[in-house]
Protein backbone atom coordinates (compact mmCIF):
# COMPACT_ATOMS: atom_id res chain seq x y z
CA UNK A 1 0.00 0.00 0.00
CA UNK A 2 1.45 3.19 -1.16
CA UNK A 3 0.78 6.70 0.86
CA UNK A 4 1.67 10.34 0.50
CA UNK A 5 3.60 12.70 3.57
CA UNK A 6 3.07 15.99 2.27
CA UNK A 7 4.57 19.32 3.89
CA UNK A 8 2.12 21.47 5.13
CA UNK A 9 1.30 24.57 6.17
CA UNK A 10 0.54 25.37 9.61
CA UNK A 11 -1.85 27.77 9.94
CA UNK A 12 -3.95 25.48 7.01
CA UNK A 13 -3.83 23.05 10.03
CA UNK A 14 -4.43 24.40 12.90
CA UNK A 15 -7.74 26.11 11.53
CA UNK A 16 -9.27 22.55 10.22
CA UNK A 17 -7.98 20.69 13.45
CA UNK A 18 -10.15 23.38 15.31
CA UNK A 19 -13.00 22.95 13.42
CA UNK A 20 -12.98 19.18 11.91
CA UNK A 21 -14.45 19.20 8.98
CA UNK A 22 -15.54 16.03 7.01
CA UNK A 23 -13.79 17.15 3.31
CA UNK A 24 -10.74 19.25 3.09
CA UNK A 25 -9.04 21.20 -0.04
CA UNK A 26 -5.18 20.54 0.68
CA UNK A 27 -3.92 23.37 -1.79
CA UNK A 28 -1.51 23.71 -4.17
CA UNK A 29 -0.45 27.33 -4.94
CA UNK A 30 1.15 26.95 -7.95
CA UNK A 31 -1.17 24.65 -9.61
CA UNK A 32 0.43 21.60 -11.59
CA UNK A 33 0.21 17.86 -11.09
CA UNK A 34 -0.47 15.61 -8.25
CA UNK A 35 -0.43 11.73 -9.20
CA UNK A 36 1.58 10.44 -6.25
CA UNK A 37 -1.48 8.10 -5.06
CA UNK A 38 -4.39 6.61 -6.23
CA UNK A 39 -8.16 7.34 -4.73
CA UNK A 40 -8.94 6.24 -1.46
CA UNK A 41 -4.95 5.80 -0.69
CA UNK A 42 -3.73 8.07 2.80
CA UNK A 43 -2.71 11.35 2.48
CA UNK A 44 -0.65 12.25 5.30
CA UNK A 45 -0.01 15.93 6.92
CA UNK A 46 3.73 16.55 7.88
CA UNK A 47 4.29 20.43 9.81
CA UNK A 48 6.69 22.83 8.21
CA UNK A 49 9.92 22.97 10.40
CA UNK A 50 10.46 23.56 13.25
CA UNK A 51 7.22 21.52 13.92
CA UNK A 52 8.96 18.29 12.06
CA UNK A 53 6.01 15.96 12.98
CA UNK A 54 2.87 13.69 11.52
CA UNK A 55 0.15 15.67 12.37
CA UNK A 56 -3.06 13.98 10.94
CA UNK A 57 -3.87 13.14 7.48
CA UNK A 58 -7.00 12.19 5.07
CA UNK A 59 -7.96 10.08 2.16
CA UNK A 60 -6.98 11.26 -1.28
CA UNK A 61 -10.47 11.44 -3.56
CA UNK A 62 -8.81 13.69 -6.56
CA UNK A 63 -7.11 16.57 -7.85
CA UNK A 64 -8.41 19.06 -10.22
CA UNK A 65 -7.06 22.57 -10.86
CA UNK A 66 -9.79 25.23 -9.94
CA UNK A 67 -9.62 29.04 -10.21
CA UNK A 68 -9.32 30.20 -6.60
CA UNK A 69 -12.90 31.60 -6.16
CA UNK A 70 -14.41 28.54 -7.48
CA UNK A 71 -11.87 26.57 -4.89
CA UNK A 72 -13.88 29.06 -2.40
CA UNK A 73 -17.33 28.51 -3.46
CA UNK A 74 -16.71 24.50 -3.38
CA UNK A 75 -15.51 24.23 -0.21
CA UNK A 76 -15.42 27.92 1.92
CA UNK A 77 -13.59 27.21 5.57
CA UNK A 78 -12.18 23.87 3.94
CA UNK A 79 -9.62 25.40 2.45
CA UNK A 80 -8.29 26.15 5.81
CA UNK A 81 -9.20 29.79 6.43
CA UNK A 82 -11.95 31.88 7.88
CA UNK A 83 -12.52 33.72 4.59
CA UNK A 84 -11.42 34.36 1.54
CA UNK A 85 -9.06 37.16 1.77
CA UNK A 86 -7.52 35.02 4.32
CA UNK A 87 -7.29 31.93 1.76
CA UNK A 88 -6.42 34.08 -1.34
CA UNK A 89 -3.56 36.07 1.11
CA UNK A 90 -2.48 32.17 1.94
CA UNK A 91 -2.62 31.14 -1.54
CA UNK A 92 -0.06 34.36 -2.44
CA UNK A 93 2.45 33.98 0.03
CA UNK A 94 3.43 30.95 -1.49
CA UNK A 95 3.89 32.22 -5.02
CA UNK A 96 6.24 34.26 -6.77
CA UNK A 97 5.57 38.16 -5.78
CA UNK A 98 6.58 38.87 -9.42
CA UNK A 99 4.17 36.68 -11.28
CA UNK A 100 1.29 38.18 -12.86
CA UNK A 101 -1.22 35.69 -11.50
CA UNK A 102 -4.20 38.09 -12.32
CA UNK A 103 -6.98 38.41 -9.78
CA UNK A 104 -7.96 34.62 -10.09
CA UNK A 105 -5.32 32.31 -10.86
CA UNK A 106 -5.88 28.71 -10.98
CA UNK A 107 -4.48 26.61 -7.80
CA UNK A 108 -4.09 23.02 -7.49
CA UNK A 109 -7.01 21.12 -5.06
CA UNK A 110 -6.14 17.75 -3.31
CA UNK A 111 -9.69 16.84 -2.11
CA UNK A 112 -9.47 14.83 0.85
CA UNK A 113 -12.25 13.24 2.52
CA UNK A 114 -12.37 11.77 6.38
CA UNK A 115 -9.84 13.83 7.14
CA UNK A 116 -8.34 13.46 10.77
CA UNK A 117 -5.95 15.69 13.67
CA UNK A 118 -4.20 14.21 15.64
CA UNK A 119 -3.40 15.21 19.62
CA UNK A 120 -0.46 16.87 20.07
CA UNK A 121 0.78 13.47 22.15
CA UNK A 122 0.13 11.27 19.24
CA UNK A 123 1.85 13.38 16.93
CA UNK A 124 4.56 11.29 14.85
CA UNK A 125 8.23 12.20 14.37
CA UNK A 126 9.15 12.80 10.62
CA UNK A 127 10.47 9.73 8.58
CA UNK A 128 13.69 8.78 9.45
CA UNK A 129 14.87 9.35 6.16
CA UNK A 130 13.07 12.89 5.55
CA UNK A 131 15.28 15.41 4.15
CA UNK A 132 15.23 19.33 4.52
CA UNK A 133 15.46 19.52 0.92
CA UNK A 134 11.47 18.50 0.44
CA UNK A 135 8.94 21.26 -0.43
CA UNK A 136 6.26 19.33 -1.32
CA UNK A 137 6.07 15.82 0.14
CA UNK A 138 7.41 12.11 -0.68
CA UNK A 139 5.66 8.54 -1.26
CA UNK A 140 6.06 5.63 1.07
CA UNK A 141 5.20 2.50 0.76
CA UNK A 142 4.14 -0.45 3.39
CA UNK A 143 6.62 -2.40 1.24
CA UNK A 144 10.12 -0.95 3.14
CA UNK A 145 10.50 -0.49 7.00
CA UNK A 146 10.40 2.97 7.22
CA UNK A 147 6.98 3.27 5.54
CA UNK A 148 5.92 0.21 7.82
CA UNK A 149 6.86 1.94 10.63
CA UNK A 150 5.08 5.24 9.48
CA UNK A 151 2.10 3.50 8.52
CA UNK A 152 1.58 1.38 11.85
CA UNK A 153 2.08 4.20 13.95
CA UNK A 154 -1.04 6.06 11.77
CA UNK A 155 -3.07 3.04 12.14
CA UNK A 156 -2.72 2.79 15.84
CA UNK A 157 -3.77 6.30 16.30
CA UNK A 158 -6.75 6.22 13.75
CA UNK A 159 -7.78 2.68 15.11
CA UNK A 160 -11.80 3.27 16.57
CA UNK A 161 -12.80 6.14 15.03
CA UNK A 162 -14.54 4.44 12.27
CA UNK A 163 -12.30 6.29 9.84
CA UNK A 164 -10.91 2.95 7.76
CA UNK A 165 -14.44 1.47 6.19
CA UNK A 166 -16.12 0.68 2.61
CA UNK A 167 -18.79 3.40 2.07
CA UNK A 168 -20.58 5.58 -0.28
CA UNK A 169 -19.57 6.32 -3.81
CA UNK A 170 -19.61 3.79 -7.04
CA UNK A 171 -18.03 3.62 -9.78
CA UNK A 172 -14.71 3.62 -11.07
CA UNK A 173 -12.97 6.28 -8.62
CA UNK A 174 -10.44 4.02 -7.09
CA UNK A 175 -7.72 1.74 -8.22
CA UNK A 176 -7.81 -1.99 -7.64
CA UNK A 177 -6.27 -1.41 -4.00
CA UNK A 178 -7.33 0.80 -2.08
CA UNK A 179 -8.09 1.99 1.96
CA UNK A 180 -11.44 3.42 1.99
CA UNK A 181 -14.69 4.66 -0.68
CA UNK A 182 -14.95 7.65 0.63
CA UNK A 183 -18.42 9.28 1.21
CA UNK A 184 -18.39 12.66 -0.70
CA UNK A 185 -19.26 15.86 0.59
CA UNK A 186 -20.65 19.18 -1.02
CA UNK A 187 -17.14 20.40 -2.27
CA UNK A 188 -15.85 17.16 -3.81
CA UNK A 189 -19.23 16.45 -5.14
CA UNK A 190 -19.37 19.98 -6.90
CA UNK A 191 -15.71 19.01 -8.47
CA UNK A 192 -16.21 15.69 -9.52
CA UNK A 193 -19.13 16.78 -10.96
CA UNK A 194 -17.64 19.83 -12.73
CA UNK A 195 -15.01 16.86 -14.33
CA UNK A 196 -17.46 14.25 -14.78
CA UNK A 197 -19.11 16.33 -17.18
CA UNK A 198 -15.57 17.84 -18.44
CA UNK A 199 -16.51 21.33 -17.17
CA UNK A 200 -19.28 21.97 -19.78
CA UNK A 201 -22.99 22.40 -19.12
CA UNK A 202 -24.98 19.30 -19.59
CA UNK A 203 -27.54 20.72 -21.28
CA UNK A 204 -26.01 23.92 -23.99
CA UNK A 205 -22.33 22.71 -23.39
CA UNK A 206 -21.44 26.09 -21.81
CA UNK A 207 -17.73 26.12 -20.77
CA UNK A 208 -17.83 29.29 -19.12
CA UNK A 209 -16.77 27.93 -15.39
CA UNK A 210 -18.07 30.13 -13.20
CA UNK A 211 -21.72 30.10 -14.07
CA UNK A 212 -21.51 26.41 -14.01
CA UNK A 213 -23.02 24.14 -10.84
CA UNK A 214 -23.45 20.84 -9.72
CA UNK A 215 -27.27 20.50 -9.27
CA UNK A 216 -28.55 17.34 -7.22
CA UNK A 217 -31.20 15.39 -9.34
CA UNK A 218 -32.91 14.56 -6.15
CA UNK A 219 -32.35 17.21 -3.35
CA UNK A 220 -30.11 16.62 -0.72
CA UNK A 221 -33.07 18.03 1.37
CA UNK A 222 -35.03 15.01 0.01
CA UNK A 223 -32.64 12.12 0.60
CA UNK A 224 -30.62 12.92 -2.63
CA UNK A 225 -27.16 11.28 -1.88
CA UNK A 226 -23.94 13.03 -2.65
CA UNK A 227 -23.06 10.30 -5.40
CA UNK A 228 -21.90 11.69 -9.62
CA UNK A 229 -24.98 9.68 -10.40
CA UNK A 230 -27.18 12.03 -8.62
CA UNK A 231 -25.66 15.29 -10.18
CA UNK A 232 -25.89 17.31 -13.49
CA UNK A 233 -23.71 20.08 -14.23
CA UNK A 234 -25.71 22.86 -14.97
CA UNK A 235 -25.13 26.70 -16.50
CA UNK A 236 -27.14 28.64 -13.12
CA UNK A 237 -30.04 29.66 -15.27
CA UNK A 238 -31.13 26.05 -15.66
CA UNK A 239 -29.97 24.89 -12.65
CA UNK A 240 -32.28 27.19 -11.08
CA UNK A 241 -35.47 26.17 -13.42
CA UNK A 242 -34.10 22.27 -13.00
CA UNK A 243 -34.71 23.08 -9.05
CA UNK A 244 -37.82 24.78 -9.08
CA UNK A 245 -39.66 22.29 -11.62
CA UNK A 246 -39.86 23.90 -15.10
CA UNK A 247 -37.37 21.78 -16.33
CA UNK A 248 -36.36 17.66 -16.27
CA UNK A 249 -34.38 15.60 -17.91
CA UNK A 250 -36.49 11.95 -18.96
CA UNK A 251 -35.19 8.47 -18.58
CA UNK A 252 -33.79 8.68 -21.96
CA UNK A 253 -31.47 11.54 -21.26
CA UNK A 254 -33.85 14.24 -23.09
CA UNK A 255 -34.67 18.11 -21.92
CA UNK A 256 -38.12 18.34 -20.84
CA UNK A 257 -39.10 22.20 -20.61
CA UNK A 258 -42.34 23.03 -18.62
CA UNK A 259 -45.64 24.60 -20.07
CA UNK A 260 -45.41 26.30 -16.97
CA UNK A 261 -42.53 28.63 -17.99
CA UNK A 262 -45.24 30.47 -21.06
CA UNK A 263 -48.48 30.50 -18.64
CA UNK A 264 -47.14 32.04 -15.39
CA UNK A 265 -43.86 34.13 -17.00
CA UNK A 266 -44.94 34.45 -20.91
CA UNK A 267 -42.13 33.89 -21.92
CA UNK A 268 -39.28 31.04 -22.23
CA UNK A 269 -38.86 31.04 -25.93
CA UNK A 270 -35.24 30.44 -25.65
CA UNK A 271 -35.65 27.62 -22.66
CA UNK A 272 -37.93 26.03 -24.94
CA UNK A 273 -35.66 25.70 -27.85
CA UNK A 274 -33.75 23.10 -25.66
CA UNK A 275 -37.12 21.14 -25.56
CA UNK A 276 -36.47 17.23 -26.61
CA UNK A 277 -32.54 18.11 -27.07
CA UNK A 278 -30.19 15.17 -25.73
CA UNK A 279 -28.03 15.87 -22.80
CA UNK A 280 -24.52 15.86 -22.72
CA UNK A 281 -23.29 12.31 -20.70
CA UNK A 282 -20.18 11.79 -19.31
CA UNK A 283 -17.66 9.72 -20.66
CA UNK A 284 -17.89 6.89 -18.33
CA UNK A 285 -21.39 4.92 -18.23
CA UNK A 286 -21.35 4.01 -14.80
CA UNK A 287 -21.67 7.92 -13.89
CA UNK A 288 -24.41 8.41 -16.25
CA UNK A 289 -27.37 9.81 -14.18
CA UNK A 290 -29.09 7.08 -12.06
CA UNK A 291 -32.96 6.36 -13.78
CA UNK A 292 -33.95 6.07 -10.42
CA UNK A 293 -33.29 9.88 -9.24
CA UNK A 294 -33.98 10.86 -12.80
CA UNK A 295 -37.78 9.09 -12.18
CA UNK A 296 -37.99 11.26 -8.28
CA UNK A 297 -37.27 14.60 -10.20
CA UNK A 298 -39.64 13.76 -12.67
CA UNK A 299 -42.19 12.23 -10.46
CA UNK A 300 -41.59 14.67 -7.15
CA UNK A 301 -39.89 18.27 -8.64
CA UNK A 302 -41.48 18.76 -12.68
CA UNK A 303 -44.54 20.97 -12.97
CA UNK A 304 -45.20 18.71 -16.45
Amino acid sequence: MNFYVAVTDNRWFEYLSEIKPDEVNFWKPGGGRFSAIQAGELFLFKLHSPLNFITGGGFFLRYSQLPLSLAWEAFGEKNGASDFETFRDAILSYRNQQEDFGINPMIGCIILTRPFFFKVNEWIPSPKDWAPSIVQGKTYSTDTSIGREIWDKVMERINGRHIIEEVGEDGPLYGNEYLVKARLGQGSFRVLVTDTYKRQCAITQEKTLPVLEAAHIKPVSKSGPYKIKNGLLLRSDLHKLFDLGYMTVTQDYKVEVSKKIREEYENGRDYYKLHGSSINLPSDRSYYPSIEYIQWHNENIFKG
